[in-house]
């Protein structure tokens, strides 16, 4: 007699562990990112469950696979294991998780499995899956584990399922259900027998194939079994058995001594089905890391299409006709996770700086910078040009890319300017969330910076009207006669030398020199900001209130984006680091000149970072052909640095760059970096400068490309053109061919070019299109580009036909990042150290074409101040009129033979720059006689608005 062939479950398992380990261990080689975790959630102590996630723990270690085990105890209830779950479906290192059955009587097991993301549903149970196994057509993400070993199983016999005839007795969710399903689509003829079936023998006695799953111990009967059928048993039970140690033998389903005489193939128990479990589990969260890794490598934008119409209509007409896609399903396609994500209604949301730590080992993406010539009334686009580019990057030309940009301030939304959402069929969308409050991050830099100002002004009453003892009494009160300092004390401690932490060790004199700032008045640089332009605010008296005792000074509002706090929230580059710049802000000296007072000292600075918690988040939106966009941050351009946020730029940097092996750290093989397009503001003297010496500086980021955006209008304003009034009707110069006066104008581009190269970096000329221009002068501003150093001057017609019109710019700035035969070197203009006076000739002479600078008596004697207090290597921001490379605004196309005038140097020494003021600066806008709010308006019935752009 023949005896059946034994299934070696633990061979064939041992065998699959060997190489599910082999993979983990090349793909770890391949992406150094690559960590698959399994988490396991066990409630209670039974002791069976502690034997099985022992075993799989030890299985998943073996094969290099991170574990996790929550263990919690019996008493946890449905809600609190619910959140569990929730938690680790959230965390994006965990690949695989299940929930250890069985649970207590008092916790529902389907409610927890429901709970868990199908996308990690390793044990395979949750209903999506289950439901898409039952499908004919369609396939889980995960098979359940058994039922997957069991198929695994089969096919090591050489057998062929199709056609055979498939008997499965027991229809638990686990076994049955699934395995009948599995066999179905393996082309079997499946019967599914249960505990209600009648002729059961009869039955298994038509099978080729039996799997048995009831949990009865010996339950199949060898005569009841055909010979030459394979016979999986999946069943384990305990049966008393005096001739063992432990007192029982563990058995199957099947009779085993009987059916191994007839059956041709036939699983052990043990040893058959149980390892299979495991190795099937592995499997399955190794499956699921690969499909994350590929998920967040390959990400693919789908793109929205364009309506285009000529003539072209309004840009808020234009905005509102594109639907945009939710932005759930952009985060989905960037491989954001769900934890990344913060939604602020349909179409805009908040990316969690976690983003950076989960992305650290990929390679940046191409880091491209956009700038333009000298601004004048006729605009050059840089906003309208960052987004065209950005659209023909990512809709047309294949590449993963982002637009980076500032958030407007509603002061010139509601003005003369506008709206900065871009233009045209190349906007930032939806353009009216985009324009008006957006997130709230304006409102929260408004709030923290008045915040402070109400501190400073409060601070000083309360000392000038109390004594040391009582402003000590209620800076440090006793709590059930416990004096204690605040946090943010010990840092003001620390300043002045105190070595002490119990407020009760502080001497008389101690304690006047930490409760008395002495602020003199006359020193306050911090006002209060509104987000509105409002000339009457410029100069104001406060504390005319008879409760305020008589304490008026003169002081003023600035405009929102003007504040210190916008120009913090650019330039941080962590939560951490937010708080240290907010709380180091020096708003005023005291009266003896010789310390300056910070935010900490307030005591404040903790309560600031509180209130700008959420706006350190970039802003996700998309373009309106659907690629990426972040609009974070929106520093003036004058008397801060005028760009978006450093975060801003590492975040989508990261979600555009590239896997690295582990080993050398090298882009993974066939990868590819998308792009970044950020935008500087105002002119390449302005906005670029101080995005090299100042952002670059602070972020240690290195960019790829410059692109600079002219227009034939702009130039030919440079070269001597009329004046050109806003509103009047443009002259003829600028509507009709003049090769003559462009050629003149464009010193202004050739100067600015040669600016851009000296950072060693290549310079691609955008020429903003218009439809009076012609091809003879595209030409000529090419000719005299490329002569100037810059790699290639190509006309763009974003604004009138979206990503489309920008192809061939596209394509040149693809060719100047990726040229390997031109030496690249990104070089600061000064070294950050040299003394400040130096750097600031320096940016004179080398960006402006100064002669020299000179220096008032005040700027003097804030050289000395600075260098005193210890702020002399910080880098410099230039505030300066933005119309001309010089001082003065009037004087248009490069002017020589000038001296710059430094009235006043000011210190902004939480964002971490000085800025010499080289003229007077207006902080606070006014309102002109036709203000763009007369055109706003919108639609009562459906709430649509029109009139902004």
């Amino acid at each position: 007699m023949n005896m059946a062939k034994i299934i070696d479950g633990k061979a064939i398992a041992k065998s699959i562990r060997e190489k599910i380990s082999d993979e983990v261990h090349q793909l770890k080689r391949k992406y150094s990112s690559f960590k698959p975790q399994l988490a396991i959630v066990q409630v209670g102590n039974r002791e069976d469950s502690v034997v099985y996630v022992k075993q799989k723990e030890q299985a998943a270690k073996t094969a290099g696979i991170d574990f996790i085990l929550q263990k919690k105890d019996e008493s946890i209830t449905e809600n609190e294991l619910l959140r569990l779950v929730r938690e680790l479906n959230q965390d994006p290192s965990i690949h695989g998780m299940l929930v250890q059955l069985p649970l207590p009587e008092h916790i529902d097991e389907k409610c927890i499995i429901e709970a868990i993301d199908p996308k990690k549903d390793v044990d395979g149970f949750h209903a999506y899956n289950i439901g898409k196994l039952a499908k004919r057509r369609d396939d889980p993400l995960f098979l359940p584990c058994t039922p997957k070993g069991i198929i695994e199983l089969l096919d090591q016999t050489g057998i062929n399922l199709t056609s055979k005839r498939a008997v499965v007795v027991g229809r638990s969710d686990i076994v049955g259900i699934p395995i009948f399903a599995l066999l179905m689509k393996r082309n079997s003829t499946v019967t599914l027998c249960h505990s209600m079936t009648v002729n059961l023998p009869e039955i298994v006695k038509t099978a080729e194939i039996l799997v048995v799953a009831i949990g009865k111990a010996e339950f199949i009967k060898g005569d009841w079994i055909s010979p030459g059928t394979v016979v999986i048993d999946v069943g384990t039970n305990a049966i008393e058995d005096p001739t063992k140690k432990s007192g029982i033998r563990w058995v199957g389903d099947v009779e085993f001594s009987s059916a191994s005489a007839v059956a041709s193939y036939i699983t052990p128990v043990p040893g058959g089905v149980g390892p299979m479990t495991v190795a099937m589990l592995l499997q399955n969260t190794l499956e699921s890391a690969k499909r994350f890794l590929k998920e967040s490598n390959e990400c693919k934008i789908s793109t929205l299409a364009l309506e285009r119409l000529v003539p072209v209509p309004s840009d808020i007409d234009i905005a509102t006709s594109q639907t945009p896609k939710p932005i759930k399903v952009l985060a989905e396609e960037l491989g954001l996770v769900p934890n990344e994500l913060e939604l602020y209604g349909q179409y805009k949301a908040k990316v969690n700086l976690s983003v950076i730590e989960r992305l650290k080992s990929r390679k940046n993406g191409k880091y491209v910078v956009v700038t333009g010539i000298t601004p004048t009334p006729l605009g050059e686009g840089k906003s309208t040009t960052t987004v065209g580019i950005a659209q023909a990057l990512g809709a047309h030309l294949g590449k993963l890319s982002f637009a980076c940009v500032r958030q407007p301030s509603q002061g010139p939304t509601f003005g003369i300017k506008g709206g900065a959402a871009g233009g045209g069929y190349a906007q930032v969308i939806p353009m009216e969330e985009f324009n008006l409050h957006l997130t709230g991050d304006i409102h929260a830099v408004t709030a923290a910076n008045n915040l402070l100002a109400a501190a400073i002004d409060a601070r000083m009453f309360h000392e000038n009207t109390q004594s040391d003892k009582a402003l000590f009494n209620r800076l440090c009160p006793a709590k059930n006669g416990v004096r204690v300092f605040a946090p943010v004390m010990l840092k003001r401690l620390q300043k002045l030398g105190i070595d002490k932490t119990d407020p009760n060790d502080l001497t008389p004199e101690e304690i006047s020199k930490f409760v008395r700032l002495d602020i003199d008045p006359e020193t306050i640089t911090w006002q209060r900001v509104i987000d509105t332009n409002d000339r009457f605010l410029r100069r104001i008296t406060i504390g005319q209130n008879s409760t305020e005792k008589g304490q008026t000074r003169s002081t003023g509002f600035d405009i929102s984006v003007a504040s210190e706090c916008m120009a913090v929230l650019a330039l941080s580059t962590s939560l951490e680091d937010l708080r240290e710049r907010l709380g180091r802000m020096v708003v005023a000296t005291n009266k003896a000149g010789d310390s300056s007072i910070t935010a900490d000292d307030l005591g404040i600075g903790g309560a600031l970072t509180v209130l700008m918690r959420d706006a350190i988040k970039p802003n996700l939106m998309q373009t309106l052909e659907g690629t990426p966009v972040f609009v974070h941050a929106g520093p003036f351009a004058n008397i801060a640095h005028g760009n978006s946020s450093i975060l801003a730029d590492k975040v989508a940097l990261k979600l555009v760059g590239v896997e690295c092996d582990s080993e050398g750290g090298n882009p993974v093989e066939g990868s590819e970096e998308g792009y970044v397009i950020t935008e500087a503001g105002f002119g390449a003297d302005i906005g670029m400068e101080k995005f090299f010496n100042v952002k670059c500086r602070l972020s240690g980021l290195v960019p790829d490309c410059v692109v600079m955006v002219s227009t034939v209008r702009a130039l030919k304003m440079h070269g001597g053109g009329p004046e050109v009034t806003p509103g009047n009707p443009l002259h003829e110069t600028y509507l009709s061919e003049n090769l003559e006066l462009l050629e003149k104008g464009c010193i202004n581009l050739v100067k600015h070019i040669q600016n851009a190269r000296k950072y060693g970096l290549p310079v691609v000329i955008a020429i903003n299109t218009f439809t009076s221009d012609t091809q003879a002068e595209h030409e000529l501003i090419r000719k005299i580009a490329i002569e100037a150093g810059a790699s290639d001057a190509v006309p763009s017609a974003h604004w009138a036909l979206g990503g489309e019109g920008a192809i061939d710019l596209g394509k040149a700035i693809i060719k100047a990042t990726n040229d390997k035969t031109e030496k690249r070197e990104f070089r600061f203009l000064y070294d950050v150290n040299k003394p400040i006076v130096e750097k600031i000739e320096i940016i004179a002479k080398e960006m402006y074409g100064a002669d020299g600078i000179e220096l008032s008596e005040k700027a003097i004697e804030k050289v000395e101040r600075y260098t005193r207090q210890g702020f002399a290597n910080l880098p410099i921001c230039m505030a300066k009129t933005h119309l001309s490379l010089s001082h003065d605004p009037k004087l248009k196309g490069v002017p020589t033979g000038f001296t710059v005038p430094v009235r006043d140097i000011r210190a902004s020494v939480g964002a971490g720059f000085l800025y010499p003021l080289l003229g007077e600066m207006q902080t606070m806008p006014g309102l002109p006689t036709r203000p763009c709010f007369f055109d706003v308006d919108l639609n009562p019935e459906t709430g649509r608005i029109y009139g902004l752009f």
